[in-house]
């Protein structure tokens, strides 16, 4: 794309690709799954036009970024360690965050483990919760949703991927990426025979994107992508030591009302009554558009990058 640069930079012993434009305060741009770098596309070009340097890895085990072979090497240490080493390799002091589905799970680990390194932080979908002292997630989401729930059925090494290939890359992330289901995400035994049908495309997605992602997937795969839900029960266990510390980071978060986050464990109900706050005392704003589902940054990139620059523009 015009103007984004691309480059690969040794952090915390792998190679990681990412995607630069602009010149001025550094955004750094954290992706969810299954995505890219990519899914920025559009952030980016407006940050650098209103004066920011966007920065957006493909974070680890995606794209154009290694993929190291272990499970455990997919934990949140491992991913925050990687971006801060981006930040040092770029010398880099402090940064502007955003983070999106898993990119913003890590932001809220990011700003938990290492606050000194962030001016503030724009988070969307995914609301920052406490660690629950004594129950591990996945034990959690089985015991709500069940084994079919999508991140119960992703546990098992191997497994998903087999289905996934069958059912082709280019329709599962049309799939992913246009789902307006609120509900909590299920997949069955019977996952390929759901995309046999043509999947139409919103004006939003083209399916010129389509094929950038389901390229570098093809090439990749998506183990990596799936090893960090196998490191959520691993990573309740290594964010002990952070149990009740909050994020005193400043924040705004930003969710789509169709947002399937928002039937997780009473998360619609956590966010409408202001829960958020006890744990993240410096919560300015919570932004909820009306009519917009999960992937919101891509669904209205208008709106969501004017989000985010109006907010980090009072730093």
């Amino acid at each position: 794309m015009e103007n984004i640069v691309h480059r690969n930079i040794e952090v915390n012993g792998i190679n990681m690709h990412v995607a630069e434009t602009g010149d001025g305060p550094v955004v750094l741009l954290l992706h969810g799954f299954p995505e890219l770098w990519y899914s920025w596309r559009h952030q980016m070009r407006s940050l650098s036009a209103n004066g920011y340097r966007a920065v957006a890895p493909d974070l680890r085990g995606y794209g154009d970024t290694d993929a190291p072979s272990s499970v455990t090497s997919y934990t949140v240490f491992h991913i925050v360690a990687d971006l801060v080493a981006l930040l040092n390799a770029l010398n880099l002091d402090q940064v502007f965050l955003v983070g999106h589905d898993w990119g913003a799970a890590i932001a809220w680990c990011f700003c938990l483990i290492r606050p000194d390194r962030i001016k503030a932080l724009v988070n969307m979908s995914v609301p920052f919760q406490p660690r629950h002292p004594s129950v591990k997630p996945v034990q959690t989401f089985r015991a709500v949703f069940g084994e079919d729930f999508y991140i119960c059925r992703f546990q098992e090494p191997g497994e998903i991927e087999e289905e996934f290939a069958k059912a082709g890359t280019a329709k599962l992330i049309a799939a992913f990426l246009t789902s307006r289901d609120p509900r909590p995400p299920v997949f069955p035994k019977s996952l390929p025979a759901r995309f046999e049908a043509p999947i139409p495309l919103p004006s939003w997605l083209t399916e010129e994107d389509v094929d950038y992602y389901a390229g570098k997937f093809d090439k990749k795969g998506f183990t990596g992508g799936l090893n960090y839900y196998r490191n959520m029960d691993l990573n309740w266990e290594l964010m002990a030591a952070w149990s009740g510390e909050q994020v005193k980071v400043p924040v705004k978060f930003i969710v789509g009302d169709l947002d399937l986050t928002l039937s997780f464990l009473g998360a619609k109900d956590y966010l409408e009554k202001g829960e958020m706050k006890k744990y993240v005392p410096n919560l300015e704003e919570v932004v909820v558009m009306e009519g917009v589902a999960h992937f919101l940054n891509q669904e209205k990139p208008e709106e969501v990058s004017a989000h985010i620059i109006d907010y980090i523009r009072k730093f």
